[in-house]
């Protein structure tokens, strides 16, 4: 086995250093948006999909940063707010599947998936995930203290409220670098594996699967696309392949993300997993007609 430690390392860092770059910045803007009241002033626009899967107004803009970009743009608006574990799993639930629309919808494409199939499929598939959610036996305390709004800290002023925030970020920030390279050392490591080196030169289905399941959609997909150009997978395996990726995904990093502020990670997992099952053959079988 051919592993880089130097290799990784530089890897972990130049990802260290983009997370903290994305995270103290906008968990900043955030506290500033909340401490002058400007959240609420806008977060309104977003109150129909907030309301959709039981979530505060103000959480709104963090859901659609989450969407547009990233997980990370996510947690840097989210983590301000006083949010519950329950709210935490039904974001991470609802982001772990309809999140970075730009990139991943655009990975996509180029296995030939339009990008409005894309967005749509995991838009309304995150919808019944949370749905499905709301009927698990969850413990009523923690569904009633969910309905709550959300309390933002009072500072004397914004000396106070900066210091308090830059603080706030750069704890945070460590966190989820600490987490980051420990999977990203795991992660290279499992690629490097003869097992996985030797089958990643001849995919089959499984195998793509579960290495987007477990290693993300960009690895996942990055995959497929040379498999998908040389014509050895049909039109019904690579919509099959890439509507399961879509829904579930990464279970290990982004849920995880997630874990950190007290998100339960078996219902984010178990309902991805479910629905991911349940939905891929059955677009496949019909839809082949979906591919460009």
């Amino acid at each position: 086995m051919n592993f880089d430690f130097k290799e990784t390392l530089k890897v972990a860092v130049r990802s260290s250093l983009f997370i903290v770059k994305l995270i103290v910045p906008l968990y900043i803007v955030a506290d500033t948006l909340l401490y002058f009241g400007i959240l609420n002033h806008v977060a309104f626009v977003f109150k129909p999909l907030t309301e959709l899967i039981h979530l505060p107004v103000e959480s709104a803009i963090g859901i659609a940063a989450g969407m547009i970009f990233n997980l990370y743009a996510a947690i840097a608006f989210l983590a301000p707010l006083s949010l519950t574990p329950f709210q935490w799993t039904v974001i991470g639930l609802f982001l772990g599947i309809a999140h970075s629309f730009l990139v991943e919808s655009a990975i996509m494409k180029k296995l030939g998936i339009p990008v409005i199939y894309s967005i749509i499929l995991r838009t309304l598939t995150a919808i019944v995930a949370v749905k499905l959610l709301m009927l698990l036996p969850f413990n009523l305390s923690s569904r009633i203290s969910s309905k709550k709004e959300v309390s933002v800290k009072v500072y004397k002023n914004i000396f106070d409220m900066l210091g308090h925030s830059v603080q706030h970020a750069v704890i945070l920030s460590g966190k989820i670098v600490l987490l980051i390279v420990v999977i990203i050392f795991v992660l290279n490591f499992i690629k490097n594996l003869p097992p996985v080196k030797r089958y990643s030169e001849k995919v089959n289905t499984m195998f793509s699967i579960l290495t987007g399941l477990f290693l993300g959609i960009t690895y996942g997909a990055g995959v497929l696309i040379n498999e998908a150009e040389s014509g050895s997978l049909t039109k019904r395996d690579i919509l099959f392949i890439g509507t399961f990726l879509m829904i579930c995904h990464s279970v290990i990093e982004d849920s995880f993300l997630f874990v950190i502020f007290g998100a339960s990670w078996i219902p984010m997992v178990a309902i991805r997993v479910l629905l991911a099952v349940a939905i891929s053959p059955a677009v496949a079988k019909v839809g082949s007609k979906i591919l460009t």
